[in-house]
């Protein structure tokens, strides 16, 4: 995919994250879920399929990588 398709996705942030922030991780849902850093939009994205990233949650929910 080009970076216009990439831009023209609906990107979604935290509403934790105050209105200028800028570190931030951004997501955008379609055939895959794709994660970015904000400060650097068009730079390096994360790409998982449905699958995979719902396994993430599932682990982040149950504690996994809660820190001790």
């Amino acid at each position: 995919m080009s970076f216009q398709q990439f831009e023209s996705l609906q990107w979604r942030k935290s509403s934790h994250s105050t209105t200028h922030g800028t570190d931030c991780v951004e997501l955008a849902a379609g055939a895959i879920v794709l994660a970015r850093d904000s400060k650097d939009p068009t730079g390096p994205m994360l790409g998982f399929t449905r699958g995979e990233w719902r396994g993430f949650l599932d682990e982040v929910k149950r504690g996994a990588f809660d820190l001790m």
